[in-house]
């Protein structure tokens, strides 16, 4: 701007009627624009901690959903196995089957029946073995006296005609009289059925099952059924213990069983309160209680009451064929009573750091819109007084700030400096001024700051970095551009640096919580598969050195090592014996094998990672040629970690032993992969893994970690 033009502006405050309505006009556009500015910046800081709340809650809401699905699975495993499978086994014995057949010819005449009492004898042995061996064996109560003293029966298994009359059971079976008759009078012919769980007067929680037993090589139809095998067993010590979820360190972390059975919610388990099973009970409309919750909508997740009025993060699930709910809780001020507090605190920082940012940048513009209309020499005058206040006001509001505060132009010069900026550079705020960012930070920390400011001026808008120092405190710096107050003033920034060491440590303890259960669960599927152990570990090793080999960007390198360390995860969903067998497989169970990739990104797919690990896992089957599932995505349209993992997973399996075979060595491997390229596999992330293997020392690391897992 010319001198002769400065000249004819109008001095503030001489009057002139065209300057002063556009003056008024700036001031009020100013105004409105600091007040957007303040209250974007408010909702900013309120919309950050809603988003961490709602990112905290969403992890536990997959803690918890991997616990009630571990747990759910264990009774549901228990019932199987110790309750209907073993009397399943019983029914199908031929030597009953015989017994019963015979019976059902005589009509019940026993004394018709060829050696009657050693067959009825052996029945009785089997039932009585049977019971000791599966749990449904529990000595009576009562006085064992020579008196007319009946004791009552606890548990056992009977084995009865169709019309009720007992043929043989264990010693201490429980009569068919009362509740266990009505549950026998319910019977349908050719159907099993549960005696759901009840509290026996002596025997505390216990389970009835009747089976049907059918006529000796008959084709199990409804009218060749000749009896009934009733057990009732007990389940305190066999039930309850499978609700602790192994590894659990949270103190209020608390799974248990449920039951609607309207109009009441029925508490089936022990509770953390003290309360023996079958004890407590709610109305089903009761308001807010986490069980009415799960037994209305089984699988979501809410933040309820339980039953002592505390307030807690839940889930459910349905056992599997049982009419049970399990419902996984924690308390929780437990579960979010740490991130609560940090918000907060976060909260209270971020409103107090954008008052004062507003009231900086109010001041500034204040200074610099009353000085524009004076002389040269007027306008040094003013400006030396004016950063004088300047600083002594941004003193006055900055100095009770936690974080550092500076001002620097865009040669690096600082201008103004508060007390936390002075404590961490080391000297006094006097000789901070008018030195250059390199002279008081030093080159290598200077050379981010330097970026930064360069990047907010250059864009006009606020930028952010975040960096470590050497003493390893996490910064945050935002960067605001200033408004030059005459084209002979560099323009500048403010500068304004947070120390989230705390807000970094936390999300890193989170990250390991979450390794270490991930770690936790992939134990338990490998102790569940023994022929593919450690196979997610190796799988996840050999992802990141082949990711590392092909010099990848670290977010992919991160991505393709998580997919790989938890693909098994969804194998908890397989049964444990399709796993283990060493013979051939159903069909059926091949297609469970395989869905349980697709099962894991399910498990995941709620959880924020910072790269695409959840379409990693879904796109594990896919085929370079595009004749894989679930998509038949071919070539480059399948994701890079996917491809890479499909390599590492397929050369873990082929140098792991089975039952059926012997595993591969190294070059064995490497050729089958070899002959795998361009139909299954990317031959860039093959050729990856050969050169990591024949130059850069695979095979030594490879052999280390084989010794390494093999070591008891």
């Amino acid at each position: 701007m010319s001198i002769s033009n400065r000249t004819e502006l109008p001095v503030p405050g001489d009057g002139s009627p065209a300057k002063e309505p556009r003056a008024l006009v700036g001031v009020a556009a100013t105004i409105v624009v600091l007040a957007a500015v303040v209250v974007a910046a408010v909702m900013g800081v309120f919309s950050f901690i809603d988003s961490e709340r709602a990112r905290e809650l969403r992890a536990w809401q997959t803690r918890l959903a991997i616990v009630a699905d571990s747990r759910a699975g264990a009774v549901a495993r228990w019932f199987t196995e110790r309750v209907s499978g073993e009397l399943a086994e019983l029914a199908a014995n031929e030597s009953l089957q015989i017994y019963m057949t015979q019976l059902a010819l005589a009509q019940g005449a026993r004394a018709s029946i060829a050696d009657e009492p050693a067959q009825a004898t052996f029945l009785r042995n089997l039932l009585v073995v049977t019971a000791e061996r599966s749990g449904f064996s529990v000595p009576a109560a009562g006085p064992e006296v020579s008196a007319n003293v009946r004791r009552i029966g606890i548990a056992g298994i009977g084995l009865y005609d169709m019309t009720g009359r007992p043929l043989a059971t264990t010693p201490a079976m429980v009569p068919l009289d009362g509740s266990l008759a009505a549950f026998f009078g319910s019977l349908a012919r050719g159907s099993v059925k549960v005696l759901d769980l009840y509290r026996s007067d002596v025997g505390g929680a216990t389970i009835g099952y009747a089976v049907p037993v059918y006529r000796v090589q008959g084709s199990g139809q409804p009218s060749e059924q000749v009896g009934w095998i009733i057990g009732i067993k007990p389940v305190a010590r066999e039930l309850f213990p499978l609700l602790a979820q192994p590894g659990e360190v949270n103190k209020s972390a608390e799974n248990i069983l449920i039951r609607h059975r309207a109009p009441l919610i029925e508490y089936l388990s022990p509770l953390g309160d003290g309360s023996p099973p079958l004890t407590r009970s709610f109305a089903d409309n009761t308001p807010g209680l986490a069980a009415v919750a799960a037994a209305s909508r089984p699988g979501a997740f809410v933040a309820a009451r339980d039953y002592r009025e505390r307030e807690v993060l839940a889930i459910s699930r349905p056992v599997a064929g049982l009419p049970w709910l399990l419902v996984s809780k924690i308390d929780r001020a437990e579960a979010l009573g740490a991130t609560d507090a940090r918000l907060n605190r976060l909260l209270i920082i971020g409103l107090l750091s954008v008052a004062g940012l507003a009231a900086i940048i109010l001041a500034l513009w204040r200074h610099g819109a009353s000085r524009r209309a004076s002389t040269a020499a007027q306008r040094y005058a003013e400006m030396a007084r004016r950063f004088e206040a300047r600083g002594q006001l941004l003193r006055l509001v900055t100095d009770s700030q936690p974080n550092a505060i500076f001002i620097a132009d865009a040669a690096g010069q600082i201008s103004f400096a508060n007390q936390e900026a002075s404590r961490r550079a080391g000297i006094p705020i006097s000789d901070m001024l008018g030195k250059g960012l390199a002279a008081i930070f030093g080159p290598a920390a200077a050379r981010g700051r330097i970026e930064l400011n360069r990047e907010a001026i250059e864009s006009g808008v606020k930028a952010v970095q975040t960096h470590q120092e050497e003493g390893g405190s996490v910064i945050q710096a935002v960067a605001v551009p200033l408004p030059r107050e005459d084209s002979e003033t560099l323009p500048s920034v403010l500068v304004v640096e947070n120390d989230v060491t705390e807000a970094v440590t936390e999300r890193a303890r989170r990250e390991r919580t979450l390794n270490q259960l991930v770690g936790t669960l992939m134990a338990v599927v490998d102790k569940r598969d023994p022929y593919a152990g450690h196979q997610s570990e190796r799988t996840s090793f050999l992802a990141r050195a082949i990711s590392g080999e092909m010099e990848l960007d670290p977010v992919i390198v991160r991505t393709a090592e998580i997919a790989g360390s938890v693909m098994s995860l969804g194998k908890m969903l397989v049964p444990a014996e399709v796993l283990t067998r060493s013979g051939s497989l159903t069909a059926d169970e091949i297609q469970k094998v395989r869905d349980s990739l697709q099962a894991t990104a399910d498990l995941l797919s709620d959880i924020e990672f910072d790269g695409p690990v959840v379409d990693t896992l879904r796109q594990l089957q896919e085929r370079w040629d595009g004749t894989g599932v679930p998509r038949g995505l071919k070539g480059e349209e399948i994701l890079l970690p996917a491809r890479i993992v499909a390599v590492a997973n397929a050369f873990v399996a082929m140098t792991s032993p089975r039952a059926w075979r012997a595993g591969s060595s190294v070059d064995e491997a490497i050729d089958q992969l070899m002959a795998g390229v361009g139909t299954s596999f990317d031959r860039r992330v093959v050729a990856a893994l050969v050169n990591y293997f024949d130059n850069r020392g695979g095979r030594a690391a490879w052999d280390d970690l084989s010794r390494a897992q093999a070591a008891p």
